[in-house]
Order: C-alpha cells, then structure tokens, then sequence
C-alpha cells in the first residue's frame, strides 16, 4: 500500500502545483477534499513534511475587507502554515494567519490568529491549550 500512497500523494501536489499554488513545499501530504482559496492561490504557503487533513479550508482572501487600491477586488494576504505540522480534519485556517513549525491543528480548530511554534491549538476559535511540543518529520509526537 506504501506506492500507492505515495503514487497519490505525488498526484496531489502535481495538481496544486498545476492549479497555482506554488508554495507548498514538496512532501506536504494534502489529504483529500481540501478546500484551498483559489482567489490568490501563492498566498497559500505550506511547510514541508506537514500533513493537512481532509476537508480542511485554508484562506488567503477576504471580501469583507477590500483592497485600498481598488476597492472592487477582495483584500488578498499570505497564510503561512510552519514545516512538521499537523492540520486536524475540517480545520478552518484564515487569511493572514502564521503558523509556525510543529504545530497541531485539531480536528475542526477555527485558527483566528497567528500559532506559535511547538504547540497545540484546538477549538472554535481556536487557543493554545498546549505549548513545548516536538513533532518529528513525520508529523507525529516524539
């Protein structure tokens, strides 16, 4: 099963890449039926070696906000997930938001604001319930 696996995987990351999202690093494993912005998909940037569950929603736009220069377009930003992540199942992540390296996302966590290294966040929105974690390149605790 490990070809197959990784037969789909190389699939997934091709597909981005060919959709634009130019910034997810290779070995990022996309898991299925992710929604990823596709209004700016460069400002999506992903780590290497970090799993991002199904049905996750990654965000790099906002039409609430609207861009200074033109205010007919949506404000677009950078969202910035770290290197040896995990990102729970249906996770929201929002625009602008910085994720730094070992990071756990739960399982529908709304991320609102930025997550240090190390730590785990969860809930709606989400809050650091655990800080001083080590993930290794796997994504999983050591």
């Amino acid at each position: 099963m490990g070809w197959i696996s990784n037969l789909i995987q190389t699939a997934r990351f091709y597909r981005c890449r060919f959709q634009g999202y130019a910034n997810i690093e290779k070995g990022v494993i996309l898991e299925s039926k992710l929604i990823l912005d596709k209004v700016f998909p460069e400002g999506i940037h992903i780590g290497k070696n970090t799993l991002v569950g199904s049905h996750t929603l990654i965000l790099c736009h906002e039409h609430v906000k609207r861009d200074p220069a033109n205010r007919v377009n949506p404000f677009v930003t950078h969202t910035y997930i770290g290197q040896n992540c995990f990102i729970g199942v249906r996770s929201t992540i929002l625009p602008g938001v910085r994720i730094g390296d070992e990071v756990v996302v739960g399982a529908g966590t709304v991320v609102t604001k930025d997550v240090p290294s190390h730590s785990v966040v969860v809930g709606n929105p989400g809050r650091i319930v655990k800080t001083g974690i080590r993930l290794n390149d796997r994504a999983e605790f050591i």
